[in-house]
C-alpha cells in the first residue's frame, strides 16, 4: 500500500511539474496566433468555391512553398511532439528510420508526379481505377476512409486533447472538442486553400519553437558530445546496442536492423507516395514544376524532425544523468527515471523541456507551434477524408451531380468525419495504452500490398488489372489475419503463430511486401495484360512524346542539385549513427 501511495504521489508531482505556466506575454503570442488564423480563414471565406476542384485541390493553383509547407505541417502532429520525443528518451535513435525515410518524398516528386499529373485524378483510388479497374478503386477507398476515421483522425484528436491537458491543465474533453471545432470550421469553410495557407503560417512557428528547445537543451547539457557520451553509455538490449545506435542487432525484439531499415522504407513509400493524406497536397500544384519543387522543399523540411523532436528526447534523458543540474533533477523526477536508466514517463519529455528551459515569451511561441502541428494534421485529415467520400463514393454513384452540390457534400462529409473520429475516442480509451503500438502495427500491415500495387503499376506496364485487384485483396487478408492473431495472442507455437504473431511486425512487413510483389507478377503473367491505350501516360514506357517533353521542361539543374543534397545528408546521417 505504501508503495502504491508513493507511486500515486510521484505521478501527481510529475503532472504538476510538466504543466506549463504561461505569462501574460506568452498568452499574447497565443492570442496573436489565433488572430492570424482567423484573418486567413476570413480572407479565404470571401472566395467562392464553385467546383469540387476549387474546394479540394484549390483549383490546382498551389505554389511550391505552400505544397512543401503543407506536406511538412500535415505530417507533424502530436505523435511527433509527444511520441517521437518520448521515443528518443527511451530507445534513442531506433525510430529515426521512419523520419529519415522522408527522402521518399523525392520519389513522389520525381517519379509519381508526372503520372498523377497526366491522369488528372483527384484521388489515389481514382488513379488505381485508371491503371487497374474499378474494384481496385473501391477497395482502396473504403480502406483509406476506415483507417483515417478509426486511426488518424481519432488518435490525433485524442493525443491533441492529452497534449493540451498535460501542457496547460485544460480538461481533456474541453481541449479535444475545442481543437476539433476550431479546425473543422476553417477546413469546412475554405477546403484545401485553408489547409495550404494556414500551413504557411504554422510551419515557421513550429520550426522556430522546436529549434529553440534543441539549442537551449544542448546548451544546458554542455553540447552535442555530452549528449552522445551519456546516451552511448545507456544500453537498450542485451546485445550491446546503446541509445545512439541506429542499426540494432538482428535479434533485437523491437527494432531488428533489417525490419527497421526496410520495413520503415516500405511504410514510408506507401505514406509519402501513395497515401491521399500526403499526395493531395501535390495534386493541388499548378504545374509539374511547382509540385516537384514542393516535394523537394518538403523533403528538406522532413530532415528536421529527428533533430527537433527525437534528439530533444535524448537530451531530456541525458539531463537526468547530470545530478549537478537543477533542471536535470527536475526532469529525473518528472520522467520517472529508474535505477537501471529506463524511463517510466517518456511521453512528457518534450513538455518538460518546454517548462524547464524556455524563458517568458518563448513558451507562448512553442505553444503556438504545438497548436499549429495539431491543427494542421487535423485539417489535412478532414479534407482528405471528405474528398475520398465525395469523389470516390458519392460522385461515382451520382455522376451527374453538379459541382456546387459536390462542394456541399464535401463540407457535410467533413463534419461527419469529425463526429465519427470524436466518437471513436471512447473506444480508444477503453483499449488502453497499447493503442499507439496497435496503430503502428496496422499501418505496417496495410502498407505492403498498397505499396506493391502502386510501385508495379507505375514501373511495369504489363501489370494486369487482375493483378492489382488480387494483390490488394490477398495482401489485406494477410494483414488483417496477422492483426487478429496479434490481438488474440494464442499460446500455441507453430509455423502459423510464428509468422502471424511472433515474427517482428516490421520484419513481417518486409516479407509481406516481397510476397505481394511476387504475387502481382505471377497473376500478371497468367491474366490478360492491359492495352497500350489503357495505360497510356500512366506508367513508364507509355508516355507520348508531348508528355515526355512537358515533364522534361518541368525541371532544371537546381532541382537535381537540391535533390542530391538531401540524399547526401540522409546517407551521412546513416553513416554517423550506424
Amino acid at each position: 500500500m505504501k508503495y502504491q501511495l508513493l507511486q500515486a504521489a510521484t505521478a501527481a508531482a510529475a503532472q504538476d511539474l510538466n504543466r506549463i505556466s504561461l505569462s501574460t506575454l506568452d498568452w499574447i503570442f497565443v492570442a496573436l496566433f489565433f488572430v492570424a488564423m482567423v484573418w486567413i480563414c476570413w480572407d479565404v471565406s470571401k472566395k467562392k468555391k464553385e467546383t469540387s476542384g476549387d474546394y479540394f485541390l484549390n483549383g490546382r493553383s498551389a505554389t511550391w512553398i505552400a505544397i512543401g509547407a503543407s506536406i511538412f505541417a500535415s505530417n507533424i502532429g502530436s505523435e511527433h511532439l509527444i511520441g517521437l520525443a518520448g521515443s528518443g528518451a527511451t530507445s534513442g535513435m531506433a525510430q529515426a528510420h521512419w523520419e529519415m525515410h522522408g527522402w521518399m518524398i523525392l520519389l513522389l516528386g520525381w517519379v509519381f508526379v508526372p503520372f498523377y499529373s497526366r491522369s488528372m485524378v483527384y484521388t489515389m483510388p481514382e488513379f488505381l481505377e485508371k491503371r487497374y479497374n474499378k474494384e481496385s478503386r473501391g477497395i482502396l477507398t473504403w480502406l483509406s476512409l476506415a483507417s483515417y476515421v478509426l486511426t488518424k483522425v481519432s488518435v490525433t484528436v485524442m493525443a491533441g486533447g492529452l497534449a493540451l491537458n498535460t501542457l496547460l491543465g485544460i480538461n481533456f474533453w474541453v481541449a479535444a472538442i475545442a481543437l476539433v471545432i476550431i479546425t473543422a470550421i476553417y477546413t469546412v469553410i475554405g477546403g484545401m486553400e485553408s489547409v495550404l495557407k494556414t500551413s504557411v503560417l504554422q510551419t515557421p512557428i513550429l520550426l522556430l519553437g522546436s529549434l529553440v528547445i534543441l539549442w537551449l537543451g544542448l546548451r544546458e547539457l554542455g553540447g552535442w558530445n555530452a549528449m552522445m557520451d551519456i546516451c552511448n553509455a545507456q544500453p537498450v538490449n542485451e546485445y550491446g546496442d546503446t541509445m545512439t545506435d541506429l542499426m540494432r542487432s538482428g535479434q533485437d525484439k523491437e527494432f531488428p536492423w533489417y525490419g527497421a531499415l526496410f520495413g520503415s522504407a516500405i511504410i514510408g513509400f506507401w505514406y509519402w507516395c501513395t497515401d491521399q493524406f500526403i499526395v493531395q497536397r501535390v495534386l493541388s500544384g499548378k504545374s509539374q514544376k511547382e509540385s516537384r519543387r514542393g516535394t523537394i522543399f518538403g523533403a528538406y523540411l522532413k530532415l528536421l524532425p529527428v533533430f527537433l523532436f527525437l534528439i530533444p528526447g535524448m537530451i531530456a534523458f541525458a539531463l537526468t544523468k547530470t545530478p549537478d543540474s537543477q533542471i536535470g533533477q527536475t526532469l529525473a523526477v518528472a520522467l520517472g527515471v529508474r535505477p537501471d536508466g529506463t524511463v517510466a514517463n517518456p511521453d512528457i519529455a518534450f513538455p518538460m523541456l518546454v517548462n524547464t528551459l524556455l524563458p517568458v515569451g518563448l513558451k507562448g511561441v512553442v505553444i503556438c507551434g504545438i497548436l499549429a502541428a495539431l491543427m494542421s494534421s487535423l485539417a489535412s485529415l478532414y479534407n482528405s477524408s471528405a474528398m475520398l467520400y465525395t469523389i470516390d463514393i458519392y460522385k461515382r454513384n451520382h455522376p451527374d451531380t453538379d459541382e456546387k452540390k459536390l462542394v456541399r457534400i464535401g463540407r457535410i462529409a467533413t463534419v461527419v468525419v469529425v463526429v465519427l473520429g470524436v466518437l471513436w475516442i471512447f473506444v480508444i480509451q477503453r483499449m488502453g495504452k497499447s493503442l499507439y503500438n496497435y496503430i503502428q502495427s496496422v499501418q505496417s500491415l496495410l502498407a505492403p500490398a498498397i505499396a506493391a500495387v502502386f510501385l508495379l503499376g507505375v514501373c511495369w506496364k504489363k501489370t494486369s488489372p487482375k493483378a492489382g485487384m488480387w494483390t490488394l485483396i490477398v495482401g489485406l487478408v494477410l494483414g488483417f489475419t496477422r492483426l487478429i492473431t496479434m490481438i488474440i495472442n494464442p499460446a500455441s507455437h507453430n509455423v502459423f503463430t510464428f509468422i502471424f504473431n511472433e515474427l517482428n511486425v516490421y520484419a513481417f512487413c518486409v516479407w509481406m511486401f516481397l510476397f505481394c510483389v511476387v504475387l502481382a507478377i505471377v497473376v500478371s503473367l497468367l491474366t490478360p495484360k492491359p492495352t497500350e491505350k489503357q495505360v497510356e501516360g500512366l506508367c513508364f514506357g507509355t508516355a507520348t512524346p508531348e508528355q515526355k517533353a512537358a515533364t522534361r521542361a518541368s525541371w532544371g539543374k537546381w532541382d537535381i542539385i537540391h535533390t542530391c543534397i538531401i540524399l547526401a545528408f540522409t546517407v551521412a546521417f546513416y553513416i554517423y549513427f550506424w
